[in-house]
């Protein structure tokens, strides 16, 4: 049985900075950068999330940055990583969260979303 599907409204989060605690301890670890936190700092701006607007209603529960998703997804191609792999690297890894612009206590999200955002 599945269970029937909230629908979810885009909450704008683009244009935010990388937390400066996430930042610090992501160039302390790794002081020559990764491919994520090069993601993130070169193409920061390329995809922002009034780029998806048209993809989600106007009202229903706050749902992830698509842009952040996004980001997730590019970093999923380049890493080769399942969605499980990607979905644990944000959740785990300093850079991704660097890339993501997260605060470093931040849950990440179920595997499953990027399915759902590439659909």
């Amino acid at each position: 049985m599945q269970l029937p599907r909230c629908p979810l409204s885009l909450r704008l989060r683009s244009g935010e900075q990388v937390p400066p605690l996430t930042a610090r301890v992501a160039r302390a670890s790794n002081p020559k950068g990764t491919t994520a936190m090069w993601v993130r700092d070169r193409l920061d701006g390329l995809w922002c999330d009034e780029d998806f607007a048209d993809w989600y209603p106007r009202d229903g529960r706050p749902g992830l940055s698509p842009a952040q998703l996004a980001t997730v997804c590019v970093l999923q191609f380049l890493l080769g990583l399942s969605d499980r792999q990607a979905a644990e690297a944000v959740r785990c890894r300093i850079d991704f969260k660097y890339a993501m612009t997260l605060e470093l206590d931040d849950p990440g999200f179920h595997h499953s979303v990027l399915a759902d955002f590439r659909d």
